[in-house]
This record gives structure tokens, C-alpha cells and sequence, in this order.
């Protein structure tokens, strides 16, 4: 021990790095080296070793030693093997239970008591440590104080910014706070949703997003034995599952007249007795699901009187996105605004966020299409804005968690334009229209990235028409 002690003391005074570079505090501030913090402290600790090791005596007890006052009744003697020192002490102190007032001095708090006996006075051997210990540190202070520390990396919780660090406290976490209870799915569609129609089909999905929640963790992430995308898109095992159970639904559902998927976008009757037209994308991010990041199911629903084809999204009875990640949570538009569900315990949803609402400013960008940067102008001015103005790059290639984390966040702005190389890539029906009524319901904007119409008045022509978009914060998309 002691040898460590002056190797650690050495090395302080020569300003070696090897010690004198922990220190991590602020780089102007002139005070005592860690290490000369560390000496002190080690100096106290073997100060107390020696004279500790030359009592030869070991504690068994704290008392009270009031002459007057609160004392432990008498004790039994303590067992155990105690070394004995050679010494012969006085007789152990038995306290006598507190009887009356305190009066008169109450002397020391606190004594040591023990049964065994203690030598009175240190040697003169030991003293000679203390004092040669205690001046040893005592040289490590004085040469340590008032030395300026050395500049490197520093994050600090003071007044002070620390050059170079200008993209720290960027992140934004949850705003979300702990409630006693929450609402069912249930008690929130009864009352947040008029239509009966619309509250079934809506129940409907999201029981089928429950089972694709199960596949997704069970299922391996591999290419699908049959590719059947008309695109000729790569075609995942886990897709089809879940497209299957999508189509499952729909053909089994007495709600349903017919629907369309992305992954073959024709629209299918289902049923003649059935009111409602479903669009879905049954697993967006199929890029994105082999890393285990998040991907989601995006569902619009148009009742028969408009269809589909020839609406636009704003004939939306409600539209559905859910979001696989640690947790399968779903955004609902509901007649007064979005409420987001969590699947729970039992595969039951509950009520995580009511009415969601999305701020008008946002600090978060979430560009998609960079390549167009090298092409449109005003998309590449946009990008340069959002950095030069230090917003928060939060993308990950895939359209539900990136344009979701907006209602999470309370604010963001999603973009994917269009150029000549570049060409339109998001489907109106399967996942524009579905996410724009959402994010208007929210207080957000949406544009169609062209002629900054809203993606709400896109008429839907096609089965499988495309547009570019931008979603999110109604000020987070005009520099």
C-alpha cells in the first residue's frame, strides 16, 4: 500500500498524464488535481490504518456514555475472538437505564465499549508514521493547489457551453406522464367515435395487427419462396404473412366490401353485403425489418359511398396506422383528433395518448430522397436550412416510424420529394391518404411536395397512384 502511495504521489509532481488527464471537470477552473485529492484522501485512510493496527484492539460496540441522559439497557458480552493486546484495561462500561430528567452535563455523545481490553497510548513508532504520512501529504497539497487543468473533452452542467459540443441536448425524450388508469380501447371508440360501422372495421384491424405482431416475433426474416409483387419488389416471408392475415380479415369480415393491398394493388370484392373500402400496406419497411428496426401497417378506409377510386383521402371514414417496435402501439383517427393505443397485457389495447396533437414549430427533420438534393434546389435549400438552424436528424429509412415519431415528439417534419431521377415512390392510397388524415386530425400539415396542396385533396385515380410528400409541423417545412 505504501509503496503505491508514493509511486501515485511521484508521479502528481512530475505531471505525468497518466494520472494528471482524468480530471474531466471545467477546463478554467483552478483547484486541486484529482490526484492530489486522491493522495489527501489516501494519507487520511492510512493514517487511520496505523493507528488503528497499533490499538490491537477490535470495536464491538457504540454506547451511549450520557451521565444523564438515553442509554441502551445493559448489553451481553460480545463473543468472538478478540486479539489481545498485553495490556490489562479497566473494566468494561455497563450504562444503567435512563431514570427522570436530564440534568446537569450530558458529556460525550458517544464512547467506544467494548470487553476486551485496548492499549492507552500509540508507541512511538507509530506516532512516527502519522507524523511522516501527514507531511508527506501535506507536501502533495502544496504543490498541487491553484495548478491550471489541462484542456480536454468536457461536458459540463454549469452556466458555461463547452466549445465544440454544439449538438448536444438535442435529443427529446417522452413528454408522456404515468397515469393510475387508462381508458380501453372500447370506452374510447364508444365514445370518441359516433358511427358503430366505422368503431367495428376499426376494431377488426386492429385485431389483425395484433396477430401480425405475434408473426413478426416469431417468424425469421427471409425472401418469400413465391415473389408475387407486380413491381418486382423483393417480396419477404414476413410480408406475405402479414399481408395474408390482412386478407384474412378482410375476406372473413361482413364489414368489408372490398379492399386492396399494396403488395398487389387491385381492388378486390370481398363482400356485396359489405360498407366499407380498406387500403392497406401491410408491412412498410421491408428494407428495414431485417435490422429489427421498427415497421408498421398503414390502412385507409373509405366508406361506399365515395370508394376509393375517385375520392381523395378527406372521404377517409378513419384511417389506421400501427407501428411494430419494442411495443405495438396504433395511431386512430377518431372524430375529435387522434388517440394512440398501446397493445397490453392479454393482447388488449388501452388508451397511451389522447388527442394527439402535433406543435407548429419542430426542431426534428426527417428528409427521405436525398438524392433528389442533387436536382431540385429547393429541396436541397431545405435540407441546408434544417442543419444550418441545428434541427435534430431522426430518420430511418422507414415511412411509420419516421413520420409516427411526429405524434410522439409532438412535432417533426417528414419530406420525400420528386425529380426527373428520383421519381414519386409513396402510394396515395395505401400510405399518403391514411397518414395525412392523421396528421391534419393532429393540427399538422401535410403537402403533396409540388404545389404545396395538402395530400387531404389528392383525387385517387389509380389503385396504385403515387405522389411525393411532406408531413408533419406546419412551420418545420417552410424556411
Amino acid at each position: 500500500f505504501f509503496s503505491e502511495f508514493f509511486r501515485m504521489s511521484a508521479c502528481l509532481l512530475s505531471n505525468s498524464p497518466n494520472f494528471y488527464q482524468t480530471y474531466s471537470g471545467p477546463r478554467s477552473e483552478q483547484a486541486l488535481s484529482q490526484m492530489g485529492k486522491i493522495c489527501l484522501v489516501a494519507g487520511a485512510c492510512a493514517l487511520a490504518l496505523v493507528a488503528g493496527a497499533g490499538a490491537g484492539s477490535q470495536v464491538s460496540l457504540w454506547t451511549s456514555t450520557a451521565t444523564h441522559g438515553p442509554t441502551m439497557t445493559a448489553q451481553a458480552p460480545v463473543v468472538g475472538s478478540i486479539r489481545s493486546t498485553g495490556f490489562a484495561g479497566p473494566a468494561a462500561y455497563q450504562p444503567t437505564p435512563f431514570m427522570g430528567h436530564a440534568a446537569g452535563n450530558q458529556g460525550s455523545p458517544a464512547t467506544l465499549f467494548s470487553t476486551a481490553s485496548a492499549s492507552p497510548l500509540p508507541s512511538a513508532m507509530q506516532w512516527a508514521w502519522v507524523a511522516g504520512l501527514g507531511c508527506w501529504s501535506a507536501i502533495l497539497a502544496v504543490a498541487t493547489w491553484g495548478q491550471k487543468q489541462p484542456n480536454v473533452a468536457i461536458m459540463t452542467t454549469t452556466g458555461e457551453k463547452s466549445e465544440g459540443f454544439g449538438a448536444s441536448h438535442t435529443s427529446f425524450y417522452t413528454s408522456a406522464q404515468a397515469k393510475d388508469s387508462y381508458a380501453t380501447l372500447d370506452e374510447i371508440l364508444d365514445a370518441k367515435m359516433a358511427d358503430e360501422g366505422v368503431r367495428g372495421i376499426t376494431k377488426e384491424v386492429l385485431d389483425a395487427c395484433v396477430k401480425i405482431t405475434e408473426a413478426l416475433r416469431v417468424n425469421l426474416v427471409t425472401v418469400a419462396d413465391a415473389q408475387n409483387s407486380v413491381f418486382g419488389d423483393v417480396q419477404l416471408g414476413v410480408d406475405v404473412i402479414a399481408d395474408d392475415l390482412m386478407w384474412d380479415m378482410a375476406k372473413s369480415s361482413k364489414l368489408v366490401r372490398e379492399a386492396a393491398s399494396e403488395e398487389e394493388p387491385v381492388m378486390v370484392e370481398t363482400s356485396k353485403e359489405g360498407r366499407f373500402t380498406i387500403c392497406w400496406d401491410p408491412l412498410d419497411g421491408s428494407s428495414i425489418v431485417d435490422n429489427n428496426w421498427a415497421v408498421g401497417t398503414i390502412v385507409g378506409i373509405w366508406d361506399k359511398t365515395t370508394g376509393m377510386l375517385g375520392a381523395t383521402g378527406r372521404d377517409q371514414v378513419t384511417s389506421i396506422v400501427v407501428l411494430y417496435g419494442p411495443r405495438t402501439t396504433a395511431l386512430v383517427a377518431c372524430d375529435d383528433g387522434v388517440y394512440e393505443f398501446t397493445c397490453g397485457e392479454g393482447n388488449k389495447w388501452f388508451a397511451s395518448r389522447e388527442k394527439v396533437q402535433i406543435k407548429q414549430e419542430s426542431k426534428i427533420f426527417s428528409p427521405a430522397n436525398l438524392r433528389a438534393c442533387q436536382e431540385d434546389e429547393g429541396y436541397n435549400g431545405l435540407v441546408n436550412y434544417w442543419m444550418e438552424n441545428k434541427y435534430t436528424l431522426r430518420y430511418t429509412g422507414g415511412l411509420v416510424p419516421d413520420v409516427y415519431q411526429c405524434f410522439t415528439k409532438e412535432m417533426g417534419v417528414f419530406a420525400n420529394p420528386t425529380s426527373k431521377a428520383s421519381p414519386a415512390k409513396l402510394r396515395v392510397a395505401f400510405e399518403v391518404a391514411p397518414f395525412a388524415l392523421l396528421v391534419e386530425k393532429a393540427g399538422g400539415k401535410t403537402s403533396d411536395a409540388t404545389t404545396g396542396a395538402s395530400c387531404l385533396d389528392i383525387q385517387i385515380n389509380g389503385v396504385d397512384q403515387r405522389t411525393a410528400g411532406c408531413f408533419g409541423s406546419a412551420g418545420g417545412g417552410d424556411p
